[in-house]
C-alpha cells in the first residue's frame, strides 16, 4: 500500500520535483562523465605507452571526485529540504490523520528512494550520452584518433559502479535527514507553515549608500591588487586581497536591498509602470535576508567562470607549446658533437632501423656557440648559432620560406629542435662565418614516412639498442609523438579537472538559486491571487514572475561576470608567458556550458514559478 502510495505522490508532484530531479540527474551525469575519463581514447593511449601522467589523472580524479560528492551531498540535503517546506501541510495532514511518525518516514523513504533511482537510471543514461561528446572533444582538442578504430558508443562499468556507490550514499544521507525532521516535527508548525510573516524594516538611505559605496571601494582595492601584483605571490597580502574581495560582494548586496529601490523610486515612471512596484518590492525584501546567500552565488559563479574559462585557455596554451616544441617527427642530439662528429643515419642503420623505408627526409647538421663579435648578437639574445645553409634545410623541412643572404646576420626564434629545453634565440649566419665558430652539438632531425607509430616504435628500440651508443658519444632523443603524450597528460589533467569543477560549482549556483526562487514563489502565491482580484492581467503578472526570477539568475552573474573578467586578465597575463592566450576560445566554452546548466536551471525555475502561482488563483 505504502508504495502504491509513494509513487502516486510522486506522479502527483513530479513538477514540484522537477528541480530536484534536475540536479540529481545533473549531478549523476556529471559524476558518471569525469569518472568515465579512464575509458577514453586518450587514457588508453596514455596507459598503452606506460606513461607516468595515467596514474596522476586518476589519483587527481578520485581527489576531485571525493570534493564534488561532498559538494553535491550539501545541495541534495538542501534541495530535499525545500521539498519538506513545501510539503508540510500535506505531512501534518498524515499525522492529523493519526498516521504514525515511523509509517509517515517509510512514505517519504520510498518516495526518496524512487525519485533516487529514477534520477540515477536517467543520469547515467545522459552521461553516457555527454560522454560521447567528451570523447569528440578529446578527438577535437588532439586533432587525432587511433587508426584503424571505430568511434562509438563507450560504456564504462567502474564508472556506473562508482557513481551507483556515491550517490547511493548521498540517498541514504537523505533519508535519514528526512526521517530525523519528520520525527522532530510538531503538528502544528506543520498546520500552520507558510503563515509566519517576516519583519522588514527598512534602512535610512545614507546608510544604503555608504554600504554600496564601502563595497565598491573594497572591490576597486582587490582588484588593483590583483592586477599589480598578478597571481604568482602566494602570500598574506594575496588572502587580504581575497577577504576585500568577498567582504566587498557582500557589501554590495547588501546596501541593494535599500539603495535599488530608492533609486527607482525617484524614477517615477518606471516605479509605477505595470507591476514595477510591486516586483521591487518583492525583490526588496528577499534580498533585505538572502544577501548572504547571494553572495556565496556570486562567488560559486566566478569560480565556476574563472576555472574553466582559465582551464581552457591554458590548453590552447599548451597546444601552441607542442607546435613549437616539435618542429619535426624526430630530432637526435649528439652533445659530444663539439668534439666527436659521427653518422647518426649509419648508426641507426646498424641499430636495425631502415632510414630509407622509414624516414621522408632528414638533416645532419651542426649547432655552433655563439660569439657575438662574429655574430654581433650578445649571448642573451642567441645562445646557440647555425649557418645559413641549415638553416634554410629546416625551415625547407617544416614547409617555411627560407632566409636571404642578403638579411645576414639574422636572430631567429624559429624551433629546430624537438623537445623540451631548445634554444630561445638563434643566430644565422653564412657558412663562412659558421665555420669560424666553435661548434656546440651535433643535431640529426628527420620526419617519418608512412605509419608514424609504427616508425616510432622502430626508432625507440633502435635508440635503445647497444649498438646505436659508445662510451665517447652521449645522444638525446627527441620525438614529436613523446612531446605529443606528454602535453596530452597536461591537456587532460588541466582541462578536464578545471571543466569537472567548473560544471559542479556552476550547477550549485544555478540549483540553490532555483531552488530559493521557487520557494519565494510558493511564499508568493497569496500575494498573486489578491493581484488578479484587483484586475491585475494574466501577462501582467507573469511578466512579474519573469522580472523576480530574472533579476534573481543575473544580478549575481554580471557581478561574477565582472570579477571573472579582472581574474581572468591577471590568469592571462601569467599564461602568456609560456605562449598566447586565446580568449576567444576560453569564453565561448565558459559562454556555452552558462548557456546550458544556467539557462537550463532559469527556464525551469520560470516555469516551475508561474506553475504554482497558477495552482494557488
Amino acid at each position: 500500500m505504502f508504495s502504491k502510495l509513494a509513487l502516486r505522490n510522486v506522479t502527483r508532484s513530479l513538477k514540484d520535483y522537477s528541480v530536484y530531479f534536475l540536479t540529481l540527474t545533473f549531478g549523476v551525469s556529471i559524476f558518471y562523465v569525469f569518472n568515465s575519463l579512464e575509458s577514453q581514447w586518450c587514457m588508453q593511449m596514455l596507459a598503452k605507452s606506460a606513461h607516468y601522467m595515467v596514474e596522476s589523472i586518476l589519483i587527481f580524479m578520485n581527489v576531485f571526485s571525493a570534493f564534488v560528492s561532498v559538494v553535491l551531498a550539501c545541495l541534495i540535503l538542501y534541495a530535499n529540504t525545500f521539498l519538506m517546506k513545501r510539503r508540510k501541510r500535506e505531512l501534518g495532514t498524515y499525522f492529523l490523520l493519526g498516521l504514525p511518525t515511523a509509517r509517515v518516514s517509510l512514505l517519504l523513504f520510498l518516495e526518496t528512494l524512487l525519485i533516487g533511482l529514477a534520477a540515477l537510471v536517467t543520469g547515467i543514461l545522459l552521461g553516457i550520452l555527454l560522454s560521447q561528446g567528451l570523447g569528440l572533444l578529446t578527438i577535437a582538442m588532439f586533432s587525432a584518433y587511433p587508426s584503424g578504430e571505430a568511434f562509438g558508443l563507450v560504456l564504462s562499468g567502474k564508472a556506473v559502479g562508482k557513481t551507483a556507490l556515491y550517490f547511493g550514499v548521498i540517498f541514504l544521507l537523505v533519508m535519514v535527514f528526512t526521517g530525523l525532521s519528520v520525527s522532530r516535527a510538531r503538528l502544528i508548525d506543520l498546520m500552520q507553515s507558510g503563515r509566519r510573516n517576516e519583519e522588514m524594516r527598512e534602512r535610512p538611505l545614507w546608510r544604503s549608500v555608504l554600504t554600496f559605496l564601502a563595497g565598491v571601494a573594497l572591490l576597486l582595492a582587490a582588484y588593483a591588487m590583483l592586477l599589480l601584483r598578478g597571481l604568482l605571490y602566494i602570500d598574506p597580502l594575496f588572502f587580504l586581497m581575497l577577504a576585500l574581495g568577498t567582504l566587498g560582494t557582500l557589501l554590495f548586496f547588501r546596501s541593494l536591498s535599500g539603495f535599488l529601490l530608492r533609486v527607482v523610486k525617484s524614477r517615477k515612471k518606471l516605479y509605477y509602470k505595470g507591476l514595477n512596484m510591486f516586483v521591487l518590492r518583492q525583490f526588496n525584501s528577499r534580498i533585505h535576508t538572502t544577501y548572504l546567500s547571494m553572495t556565496v552565488i556570486c562567488l560559486l559563479l566566478l569560480l565556476a567562470i574563472g576555472i574553466t574559462a582559465c582551464c581552457v585557455g591554458l590548453n590552447n596554451t599548451i597546444e601552441q607549446s607542442t607546435a613549437s616544441a616539435a618542429p619535426y617527427d624526430l630530432t637526435i642530439q649528439n652533445y659530444s658533437g663539439d668534439t666527436v662528429r659521427v653518422d647518426i643515419s649509419a648508426r641507426l642503420t646498424e641499430a636495425g632501423f631502415d632510414t630509407d623505408a622509414l624516414l621522408e627526409d632528414s638533416l645532419d647538421f651542426l649547432l655552433y656557440y655563439n660569439d657575438p663579435v662574429l655574430t654581433g648578437f650578445s649571448d642573451e639574445e642567441a645562445n646557440a648559432a647555425v649557418s645559413l645553409r641549415d638553416y634554410n634545410a629546416l625551415m625547407a623541412m617544416q614547409g617555411k620560406a627560407p632566409l636571404a643572404a642578403a638579411a645576414l646576420p639574422a636572430l631567429s626564434r624559429e624551433p629546430v629542435l624537438t623537445g623540451y629545453g631548445a634554444f630561445t634565440g638563434l643566430a644565422v649566419v653564412s657558412d663562412e662565418t659558421a665555420a669560424r665558430l666553435s661548434p656546440r652539438r651535433q643535431v640529426f632531425a628527420a620526419n617519418y614516412r608512412g605509419d608514424k607509430q609504427a616508425a616510432e616504435d622502430a626508432l625507440n628500440a633502435a635508440y635503445a639498442s647497444p649498438d646505436f651508443h659508445t662510451e665517447e658519444t652521449s645522444f638525446h632523443l627527441g620525438t614529436r609523438i613523446g612531446v605529443y603524450m606528454e602535453n596530452m597528460g597536461s591537456k587532460i589533467l588541466v582541462l578536464f579537472m578545471g571543466l569537472y569543477l567548473g560544471m559542479v560549482f556552476l550547477l550549485t549556483a544555478a540549483a540553490v538559486l532555483a531552488l530559493q526562487q521557487l520557494s519565494q514563489a510558493a511564499d508568493n502565491a497569496p500575494r498573486y491571487r489578491i493581484l488578479a482580484r484587483l484586475g491585475a492581467p494574466e501577462k501582467m503578472r507573469r511578466r512579474s514572475v519573469f522580472t523576480q526570477v530574472f533579476l534573481a539568475f543575473f544580478l549575481p552573474l554580471s557581478l561574477a561576470v565582472v570579477h571573472a573578467a579582472v581574474g581572468m586578465t591577471a590568469a592571462n597575463a601569467v599564461i602568456a608567458q609560456v605562449g598566447r592566450v586565446d580568449s576567444a576560445a576560453s569564453s565561448a566554452v565558459t559562454a556555452c556550458f552558462i548557456l546550458v546548466i544556467y539557462g537550463a536551471y532559469f527556464l525551469a525555475t520560470y516555469c516551475g514559478s508561474r506553475r504554482i502561482l497558477k495552482e494557488n488563483r
